[in-house]
């Protein structure tokens, strides 16, 4: 019996050496990762290649790696930007900005600083055309539009500061495109409020429209709700000035003819 500590200790001493080896093994089974000893020239042509073949979460690590291999080299800053472009595709639309926002930040004078506006404002741009505003009944003015915001701020700074980019016309399609939605925007909200009785809520979100998107197509549906806000509210003289606008401005309305109508499903409703 004196000697079972002995024993015990022996066994345990076997089986921790066998767990170690177990490890050891292991360890020894893991797969290198090739890249690591690759060239900043050889990642940045099989990163191209992949992402000419699809393959953009390969393209995306050793886009990363080759970031880092790099670090303040034009070459670390391509990488930067082809980076935020793979995860844009990806739908990584956080992760995207993200290294945009950091790219503007640290390299204001680069060559490419007009693409990463351009790409930032891309991202925030199609995040308003998101899959839930495809198959629903939900407008692409009914939803919140921040993310058009940023996207317009982006577009109007490259637009701004370097007009003959190849981006800039793009640009400015978009811009004119967000302009109408952020319009239309505010009209769904003024005419929820009408619908609900809150004439006087409806009457001056209509009248910031009118103020804000003088040129967009939804200014003479926003005059038209003033007119019929204020006259709710038995403000006679707000009114007739509005209507007086209204008419100078579209004398052909069927607005004033016709009344409202029924709105039009978008697009791609087919339900």
């Amino acid at each position: 019996m004196r000697h079972l500590p002995t024993l015990r200790k022996a066994v345990t001493t076997a089986l921790g050496a066998v767990v170690a080896a177990m490890l050891v093994a292991g360890c020894g089974t893991t797969p290198a990762d090739e890249s690591a000893a690759w060239s900043p020239e050889r990642l940045a042509q099989e990163a191209r290649d992949d992402i000419a073949s699809g393959q953009l979460d390969r393209a995306a690590r050793l886009l990363e790696r080759l970031e880092g291999r790099t670090a303040g080299t034009v070459m670390s800053q391509q990488a930067q930007l082809d980076r935020a472009w793979v995860m844009y595709r990806l739908g990584e639309r956080a992760q995207a900005l993200s290294i945009l926002d950091r790219f503007i930040r640290l390299h204001p004078t680069s060559a490419g600083i007009d693409y990463a506006l351009y790409l930032q404002g891309l991202a925030n741009f199609n995040d308003n055309l998101g899959l839930f505003s495809r198959i629903s009944r939900q407008d692409l003015a009914e939803r919140d539009q921040q993310a058009s915001r940023d996207a317009y701020q982006s577009f109007r700074r490259l637009v701004e500061q370097y007009p003959t980019s190849r981006y800039a016309e793009d640009a400015r399609l978009r811009m004119n495109y967000i302009v109408n939605s952020l319009a239309a925007y505010e009209l769904h909200v003024a005419r929820y409020y009408f619908r609900r009785g809150a004439y006087l809520a409806a009457a001056n979100r209509a009248q910031q429209a009118v103020q804000e998107f003088q040129q967009s197509p939804s200014t003479e549906e926003a005059l038209y709700l003033m007119v019929q806000s204020y006259d709710r509210l038995g403000l006679g003289p707000l009114r007739d000035d509005t209507l007086r606008v209204l008419k100078a401005n579209f004398p052909e309305s069927t607005l004033l003819r016709d009344g409202w109508r029924a709105t039009d499903k978008p697009w791609w409703q087919i339900w």
